[in-house]
């Protein structure tokens, strides 16, 4: 398996809501990837093709920093840290995570 994809399936430590949001963070002001793993799968939450791991599926991973605009070439001011904060702080509009739980969770909410 390669080491990233090793890294993603088989971290060696979850962070949690309450680490990500302490001062100091323990997530990097940094580039790279992280994932989400999930212990209960959401109702309407497709799973085919999606990975059980010892800390429940795998049901996304992210990138930070995005590649530059091909419009204006910027490169971008995110970071792991700021990228998973957005995903725990921040509105949907930010966020394709929250969006995503937002939308499988809004039949059972109302």
């Amino acid at each position: 398996m390669p080491e990233s994809r090793a890294a993603l399936l088989q971290p060696n430590h979850l962070t949690t809501r309450s680490d990500v949001l302490s001062r100091p963070s323990p997530v990097p002001a940094a580039s790279g990837i992280y994932a989400w793993h999930f212990d209960v799968a959401l109702p309407g939450m497709p799973l085919k093709g999606t990975q059980e791991t010892e800390f429940g599926r795998l049901l996304y991973v992210g990138i930070a920093p995005r590649e530059p605009r091909r419009s204006d070439n910027r490169p971008s001011n995110q970071n792991l840290r700021k990228r998973i904060h957005n995903h725990y702080r921040g509105n949907a509009s930010g966020s394709t995570l929250r969006l995503t739980l937002g939308s499988l969770l809004a039949p059972e909410l109302g």
